[in-house]
């Protein structure tokens, strides 16, 4: 079981995420739990003001490090800068490590995970320093927001949950996987056999189990070593 918070500017934006599978079987099998925390609630002042200019100058805002304090003491009753004692709080942001199926399998071995969100510039960097132990980037470029890192998370990390793929040795044979070598998963085709000339290979259609295991074998050292 794993508990996953994800504190954004934007909640509605993940709402879609609980209803889709394999969220929704894993949240069904009782092995996740995923909640969105609105960061705004805690926004500072009559405005509620979450962003600010920053400090030596430059373009665009950063999202205040009393905002983000203020959401975690709010959501776990403790202060800010202790809530990564007892649970993995991650910035989402490219300056993080990058994240890969090895990190996801470390992830699902947490149980209690907090993904920041961050959006404009991103955050006031004292909310890396002080309030998070990990940071965490889905590849080499810029986003809006941190929104969709955490469905990237969220999916890679679920889908290895008991309960959140229709059959339990689906996700064990698929690109990344031991059995592949850590490499990428072979294609795959089903009905027709022959569509506008273009045929299944043979080997599929033979029943010859060896045979077609070795077939998917080498088909995967060859799209590994692209």
């Amino acid at each position: 079981m794993i508990a996953i918070d994800v504190l954004t500017l934007f909640p509605e934006s993940l709402r879609w995420l609980s209803e889709t599978r394999p969220v929704r079987n894993a949240i069904e099998a009782g092995e996740l739990s995923l909640r969105a925390v609105d960061m705004r609630e805690f926004g500072q002042g009559g405005y509620r003001q979450v962003d600010d200019a920053p400090y030596g100058g430059g373009a665009g805002m950063l999202i205040r490090v009393d905002v983000v304090c203020a959401a975690l003491e709010a959501t776990y009753g403790t202060a800010a800068d202790r809530v990564r004692e007892s649970r993995r709080v991650a910035v989402l942001a490219p300056v993080g490590r990058q994240f890969s199926d090895a990190v996801a399998d470390e992830l699902r071995g947490v149980s209690e995970l907090t993904l920041l969100c961050g959006r404009y510039e991103g955050f006031d960097h004292r909310v890396h320093e002080h309030l998070a132990n990990d940071e965490i980037s889905i590849g080499p470029y810029v986003l809006s927001g941190g929104e969709i890192a955490a469905m990237v998370v969220v999916d890679a990390v679920c889908r290895k949950l008991p309960g959140a793929l229709g059959k339990e040795r689906s996700h064990l044979e698929e690109s990344f996987s031991a059995e592949l070598h850590g490499g990428l998963e072979y294609p795959h085709y089903t009905r027709p056999e022959e569509f506008r000339g273009w045929r299944v290979p043979d080997v599929l259609l033979s029943g010859h189990h060896a045979e077609i295991e070795r077939w998917r074998q080498q088909r995967s050292r060859e799209r590994s070593a692209r």
